[in-house]
């Protein structure tokens, strides 16, 4: 009986989630065409934080229901056969395993990837579901492409019209016929496809389709803005790499309904080939099971690689030690068990800053984490440098038994090139963009109220798209807890040749002026960000950012380039 139970303490559970993951989700819409911005946000905050709370209700139930003896795998595998009844009839039944895994390990504690008892693989992936209604809509005859276009706008059906939707028509007719139309001639058998969903997230909403031209699937994706005026189309992508920027892991979830989640992510790869399925479920919202996606991808991969692990190339960190496998696009991180000096923080510290960034709206500028326990690796795969390196500055994560190596705790991110050691080796035009793009980085973080805290070249990655993000978070602060200040004038002789700092400075006191010091070490680059992003040195810059904040203002930061936007051809 007791079996059946927690079995359906976890259905039920999951029901419950799901209902109010899609109640959550399904606001977006009201709040972009109510232009209430503050509401999108807090709406992510609370669809984010609804995993690991239901998670932790139905895991503290179970807890009541168990018997002092009910802890083996013999038990554990009849509620998971239980469980396959149900979610094998499901069409979210991924996503369903997913919630049953993260229950186990709750209710367990300290257990590892147990596929005698979790659903660690995809036993179903033969039969992905399909809705009974196709997921997007059909356009034909693109041959008048603006009717079509025209019909694509009107058809999401928003309680606010557009502000000048023929000039829109106009801009998104005319990037078709230079940038599809002069490449791929259209026929009467070609056609339009748009996701019935709009994907909304902070102040952009987004029409996802593809256009299906001579066998070949062309991005179509339109972003849309809603200010005073009424919506209108800010710019159009129909690239690869462009498309795959707005999935991007240093972006935040989209809000989009779904009823089938695979389906949906089936639908995104036809755009996106390159982009792991993982990442895919992540941008959608299902973040957890985007880490069940990764570690089955990361499982077989090593089954079909025989590389080593290794520490990470560039200058070691003084908090985290990272390692990867050279054939893989991840990076694994580690919080030491002592940091280096002058870094005083503790370890729990060090895992509030990753949650807080797992929180925030990441603008593009921070990547994404997922953080595992107890991930087990065959020790044989490791570098000697890699594992006298482990013993030295993490022993406490580690567990060996046999040829097992167990790390208690981890953070994975995607692998990028550290930016100090891209600059070493890039071109004039290639580092003025990197130098462009790390500016930006630290300016649209001040954007969404965050400080990066230690901004050196080495705390921030190139991505494969050339876009510049920042992954070194033990330093991370709110923009709004920073006490931004000019260094005082001295006032007499011994106070302007004084060998230490002769002024009181506060816990969380920043005087950017000081940043020219230690920013930049090469002269060539330094230059270059002087004309670039000379304003980071000057207080009121920082200043100005604090009060946008206070004011409650939303910055605009959106994931493409501000050459793209339409208002600005018109300027």
């Amino acid at each position: 009986m007791i079996i059946q139970n927690i079995a359906n303490t976890i259905k039920y559970g999951y029901y419950s989630y799901l209902s109010e993951f899609k109640s959550i989700t399904k606001r977006a819409k009201q709040r972009f065409e109510q232009r209430d911005w503050h509401a999108i946000h807090s709406d992510s905050q609370e669809r984010l934080l609804l995993y690991k709370n239901k998670v932790q209700d139905i895991a503290r139930l179970i807890k009541q229901d168990l018997k002092n003896d009910s802890k083996n795998a013999a038990f554990w595998l009849q509620i998971k056969n239980r469980f396959a009844n149900f979610s094998e009839m499901r069409n979210d039944y991924e996503i369903a395993e997913t919630f049953f895994n993260s229950v186990i390990r709750k209710v367990f504690g300290t257990i590892g990837a147990d596929a005698d008892i979790m659903f660690l693989f995809d036993e179903n992936e033969e039969r992905k579901g399909a809705s009974a209604k196709a997921i997007f809509r059909t356009y034909w005859n693109i041959m008048d492409i603006k009717q079509v276009v025209k019909k694509v706008l009107t058809d999401c059906h928003f309680k606010v019209a557009f502000a000048h939707l023929e000039q829109d028509i106009d801009d998104i007719v005319s990037e078709i016929e230079e940038h599809i139309f002069s490449i791929y001639k259209p026929s009467s058998t070609d056609r339009l496809e748009i996701l019935e969903s709009v994907f909304y997230r902070n102040k952009g909403a987004y029409i996802i389709g593809r256009m299906c031209i001579q066998g070949t699937f062309i991005p179509f994706v339109i972003p849309l803005l809603h200010e005073e005026k009424g919506i209108f189309v800010d710019t159009f992508i129909s690239d690869t790499d462009n498309t795959s920027i707005i999935f991007s892991f240093s972006r935040s979830y989209f809000m989009v309904e779904i009823a089938i989640p695979s389906e949906l992510v089936t639908f995104l790869r036809t755009l996106m080939p390159q982009k792991p399925i993982a990442e895919i479920y992540n941008s959608i919202g299902f973040n957890k099971h985007g880490k069940t996606e990764f570690y089955r991808d990361f499982v077989h991969h090593l089954q079909t690689s025989s590389d080593k692990f290794v520490i990470a190339p560039g200058i070691k960190g003084m908090v985290m030690c990272v390692f990867l496998l050279p054939s893989y696009n991840i990076v694994f991180k580690l919080i030491k068990d002592k940091f280096d000096p002058p870094k005083t923080m503790n370890k729990k510290q060090v895992k509030s800053k990753y949650k807080l960034v797992s929180r925030h709206d990441r603008v593009g500028r921070m990547a994404d984490t997922h953080e595992f326990e107890y991930f087990t690796f065959d020790k044989n795969r490791f570098s000697p440098e890699l594992l006298e390196e482990l013993q030295k500055v993490v022993p406490s994560l580690l567990e060996i038994n046999g040829n097992e190596l167990t790390i208690k705790h981890l953070y994975t991110e995607r692998k990028m090139i550290p930016l100090n050691m891209y600059l070493e080796n890039a071109n004039q035009e290639d580092a003025k963009e990197a130098v462009g793009e790390y500016g930006n980085a630290i300016k649209q973080l001040a954007a969404a109220n965050i400080f990066p805290g230690d901004m050196l070249l080495k705390n921030f990655g190139v991505t494969r798209h050339k876009r510049v993000v920042f992954y070194d978070y033990d330093e991370i602060c709110f923009l709004t807890d920073c006490n931004f200040r000019r260094i005082p004038e001295p006032r007499d002789y011994y106070e302007e040749f004084a060998s230490d700092t002769w002024y009181a400075v506060g816990p969380n006191d920043m005087f950017p002026e000081e940043f020219r010091k230690f920013l930049i070490g090469s002269p060539h680059i330094r230059k270059m960000f002087y004309e670039l992003h000379n304003d980071i040195f000057d207080v009121k810059f920082w200043k100005q950012m604090q009060q946008k904040q206070i004011n409650g203002e939303v910055v605009d930061v959106f994931p493409y380039r501000r050459k793209r936007q339409f208002r600005n051809r018109h300027l």
